[in-house]
């Protein structure tokens, strides 16, 4: 198993499994040999968007040319205009690198552009900053794609260890440690957890995307909205928290209201938002509140418990908001939009 305390520590004398990653890990023309492959060859395709991403991508890189049982795969990066190390990172592997301006950057254009140079039939989706958590996360993926019904899967995050209880507790919901299987046209028992998907960190056959896409119409959340159209289309969707991956980030108060905001607003214009979504939602936000107060009258204002009962409280109401965005003024729903969603 990979450990990833913090992000620096996984290229200052980190060992993972039973090799040691330096901090200019790089891959020799012999073991390039072993990923260059023919295109008739490969079966997997790993697609990773980049804009400086720094320690955090080649700790991504790293984590997957070292994963087993796996192979033949291929690693495409799209960059769009990083100003850092990240391309001289990208160049130390043997992955296909492709640039693109960065102004032409999108969530659900870029995967789709990434998707349609990909060879292999499976088409895996991960952010820069996602570390593989262990040597079989790519095998515990294609595992689930055995199935023949299974049309996507995606797979765990764990918190970084100086996550605060905010995330820990919100990953702790999203991403639990059992597996899911959410079958076509189906969401009871799940509400609005249903349609929950992530491009962090997820793998969806290439003839899946092929008649799907990711919908373009939408700035982002776009893994939401082919999660969709996958379902809908009558594929299941499997969550696999042995795919797991080192991902998260905390956001200040103001940003996470806005963020929040346009998750409501989102939801709502794909028809997500429903009797069951809502009550789910209210069931289990009301449960964390009430866990947290608890702990915030025994143990006071200790481990950041006040703070994140604020950000539970401006989460709920923001999606609210953004729910019933209609009702809103253009001009307060565009200073509410982190991703410029009334422009």
């Amino acid at each position: 198993m990979f450990v990833v305390r913090k992000k620096v520590e996984a290229f200052h004398g980190q060992k993972w499994g039973e090799k040691q990653i330096g901090a200019r890990k790089t891959i020799s023309d012999g073991e390039k040999g072993k990923y260059t492959r023919d295109s008739g060859m490969i079966e997997t395709s790993i697609l990773i968007p980049t804009k400086n991403g720094g320690e955090d991508f080649e700790a991504c890189l790293a984590g997957i040319y070292a994963q087993k049982g796996a192979r033949p795969f291929e690693v495409i990066v799209i960059d769009s205009g990083s100003t850092d190390n990240t391309l001289e990172i990208a160049r130390r592997y043997p992955v296909r690198l492709e640039q693109i301006p960065p102004e032409t950057f999108h969530h659900a254009r870029t995967r789709n552009y990434a998707a349609g140079l990909a060879k292999g039939e499976v088409l895996v989706f991960l952010s820069q900053d996602a570390i593989p958590a262990s040597e079989t996360w790519l095998a515990a993926f294609l595992s689930n794609l055995k199935e023949p019904g299974v049309g996507a899967v995606y797979g765990r995050q764990l918190p970084r260890a100086e996550s605060g209880l905010e995330r820990r507790s919100a990953f702790a919901v999203m991403y639990g440690g059992a597996r899911i299987v959410k079958l076509p046209m189906d969401g009871v028992g799940l509400g609005h957890k249903y349609y929950h998907f992530s491009n962090a960190n997820s793998a969806i056959r290439r003839g899946v995307w092929e008649v799907t896409r990711f919908p373009e119409e939408l700035k982002v959340f776009e893994d939401v909205g082919i999660a969709k159209r996958i379902l809908d289309s009558g594929w299941s969707i499997v969550y696999e928290p042995q795919a797991a991956v080192y991902h998260s980030h905390d956001f200040p108060v103001d940003i996470l209201f806005k963020r929040y905001f346009d998750i409501g607003v989102v939801y709502q214009r794909l028809g997500i938002w429903n009797d069951r979504s809502r009550a789910s939602l209210w069931r289990e936000g009301w449960g964390a509140f009430k866990g947290k107060l608890s702990l915030l009258l025994k143990e006071g204002a200790a481990k950041g418990i006040g703070s994140s009962l604020v950000k539970d409280i401006g989460k709920y109401v923001a999606i609210q908001l953004g729910r019933n965005e209609k009702l809103l003024p253009r001009a307060i729903k565009k200073k509410m939009s982190l991703y410029d969603l009334f422009d």
